[in-house]
């Protein structure tokens, strides 16, 4: 029986196989990924329960009441009280370095509880940071809905383009995201995910203005419990784009190999080096530079190289003597 030739269609199915394996497969960048997140669930909470009592402070419950009485009795005129989830917070050193004045005494920063709330510390933060979060954090039920939640991690460092575009605006249409308000979460009009995400951290201001203009006050070890959430989202974003660089790698590797293959067979092997069931006869009905890196054990095992790559310092010792004794011996 003559062997079937690879072409563009055999290679693309192979492709998409590895992909769907190496997504699932479990790896320390994966694993890092899950645990990152889990962080977040756990950080959100404790984070929350500390601007309740903070905004609480600033708000009175009494205070906030009398407010909403005072507007159903006089109407629009006494509309001051708002709904957000965005707060500035501040706190006061306790003590000046030799180079500052008074002016440099409070620390504030804008803290965002929202699904695309803000990452860094600059006032409202990198919209594209936020969109990562957000993507990350919700993946499952992006690639459930056949959306690339890895959009931007996977287009890192490169220009905007009309493909990472339109990623990033059925991505957002899922999700509900039509922007925040840089008033207070009334003035939203978001929908679906983000709102019930959203929903859960809102607190009662009185006060409609921008949030930098209704600065809270703070302690310091209240500021470092927000600072801690935004390190623990801003930790998915970094171990989200670890797995996805690493698949990326995975792939390209593939990619090159399978475009020097002339066999379809070749495929088949290589797949089975990587512990990947699958046979010609499945490739077939679901429709050359002969390098010696890419014959299939060695691609396997380039391929492999490229994850888990976090090693023991006992481990790169043992690694260091066999390859000195391997040498030793030429």
């Amino acid at each position: 029986m003559s062997k079937i030739r690879m072409n563009t269609e055999f290679r693309n199915k192979i492709l998409n196989r590895y992909v769907e394996h190496a997504e699932t497969e479990t790896t320390q960048e994966q694993q890092g990924f899950l645990q990152a997140r889990e962080k977040v669930d756990e950080v959100y909470p404790l984070a929350f329960e500390v601007a309740k009592k903070v905004v609480g402070r600033a708000y009175p419950s009494d205070d906030v009441q009398t407010c909403k009485t005072l507007k159903a009795k006089y109407g629009q005129p006494l509309d001051v009280v708002a709904k957000d989830k965005c707060f500035y917070f501040s706190y006061a050193k306790d003590q000046l370095e030799e180079d500052e004045n008074e002016d440099d005494r409070n620390i504030s920063e804008h803290f965002d509880f929202g699904l695309y709330g803000n990452i860094s510390d600059s006032n409202y933060g990198n919209d594209n940071e936020a969109k990562k979060f957000a993507y990350a954090y919700c993946r499952e039920g992006l690639k459930a809905n056949d959306l690339n939640p890895d959009i931007l991690a996977q287009q890192n460092g490169k220009d905007e383009n009309p493909y990472k575009t339109k990623h990033i605006d059925a991505n957002d249409k899922f999700l509900g995201y039509n922007g925040y308000s840089s008033y207070n979460s009334d003035d939203d009009n978001n929908t679906k995910a983000v709102r019930e995400f959203d929903s859960q951290y809102y607190l009662d201001i009185i006060g409609t203005s921008h949030c930098r203009s209704r600065t809270i006050a703070c302690s310091k070890e209240e500021f470092q419990v927000f600072k801690m959430l935004k390190q623990a989202k801003a930790n998915v974003i970094t171990c989200h784009q670890k797995w996805i660089d690493s698949i990326e790698k995975q792939k390209q590797a593939m990619k090159t190999g399978l475009k020097a293959y002339r066999y379809l067979s070749e495929g088949v092997e290589l797949m089975k080096e990587l512990d990947i069931n699958i046979d010609e006869a499945e490739l077939v009905r679901c429709n050359s530079t002969g390098l010696t890196i890419y014959n299939p054990q060695n691609l396997a095992s380039m391929i492999k190289g490229m994850k888990n790559t976090t090693m023991t310092r006992e481990q790169k010792i043992a690694i260091r003597k066999k390859y000195e004794a391997e040498n030793s011996l030429n």
